[in-house]
C-alpha cells in the first residue's frame, strides 16, 4: 500500500471512527456507569469486534452477506435485537444513586461480560462488514501481499476507533459527578436505553440496496 493511499485511508478512518453509532452508544453507556477506566474494557470490546469484521472481509465471508440475502438477514436481525435487548436492559437499571469518585468503577461488573457485550454491539452489525466490503478493497494495492495490508489497515482503524471511543467514553464518565439523585439517574438511563433501541430499529431498517 502506499503511503498516499494509507494517508487517505488513515483520513477516512477518523470519520469512520466518529460517526455516531452503536459502537460510540456502548461506549457512552459503559463510561457512564463504570467510568473512563473500567469502561477501557468495553472499548476492548468493540476493536476485536471491528477486527472480526475485517477478518470476515478478508477471508471473503463478508462477500457471502453482500449475496445472500439470507444470510443478510439472519446476522441484521440478531444484531437489531441484540441492540433492542440493551436498550431495554439499559431502560430498566434501576436508579442506583451515584456516591463514587468520577472514574471509578460504579461495581464490580465483571469484565468478560463487558467485553463480550461491547464486542457483539460490533460483530452483530451487518453494516459494519458491508462498510468494510465496500470501503476497504478500494485501498487495497492487488499486486502486493494483501495479508500485511489488511494488518496495516486493521492497525489503523483500531488506532482511530481507540481515540474516537475513548472521547466518547471519557465524556459520558464526567458525567458522573452530576448523578446524585435516583431521578437524573433514570432518566439517562432511559435515554441511553432509548438511544439503543433506536439503533436497533435502525439496523432493521437497513437495507443492502
Amino acid at each position: 500500500m502506499a503511503l498516499s493511499t494509507w494517508l487517505a485511508f488513515f483520513a477516512a478512518s477518523w470519520a469512520i471512527s466518529f460517526a455516531p453509532g452503536p459502537g460510540a452508544i456502548c461506549s457512552m453507556a459503559s463510561g457512564l456507569k463504570y467510568g473512563y477506566r473500567q469502561g477501557l474494557w468495553t472499548i476492548f470490546g468493540l476493536q476485536l469486534g471491528i477486527q472480526c469484521q475485517l477478518f470476515i472481509v478478508a477471508v471473503g465471508v463478508g462477500a457471502l452477506l453482500a449475496a445472500s440475502d439470507t444470510a443478510f438477514n439472519v446476522v441484521k436481525w440478531i444484531g437489531a435485537l441484540y441492540l433492542v435487548y440493551l436498550g431495554v436492559k439499559q431502560f430498566r437499571t434501576d436508579a442506583m444513586p451515584v456516591t463514587v469518585e468520577a472514574g471509578q468503577p460504579l461495581d464490580r461488573h465483571p469484565v468478560r461480560t463487558q467485553i463480550l457485550h461491547a464486542f457483539l454491539v460490533n460483530m452483530t452489525n451487518p453494516k459494519g462488514t458491508m462498510f468494510l466490503l465496500a470501503v476497504v478493497p478500494q485501498f487495497l494495492d492487488v499486486s502486493r501481499p494483501l495479508a500485511l495490508q489488511y494488518v496495516l489497515i486493521g492497525a489503523t482503524l483500531s488506532f482511530t476507533d481507540l481515540i474516537a471511543m475513548s472521547c466518547y467514553t471519557s465524556l459520558a464518565s464526567r458525567m458522573l459527578l452530576l448523578l446524585r439523585k435516583p431521578g437524573r439517574i433514570r432518566w439517562m438511563n432511559r435515554g441511553f436505553g432509548s438511544l439503543f433501541i433506536l439503533a436497533g430499529t435502525a439496523l432493521a431498517a437497513f437495507s443492502k440496496s
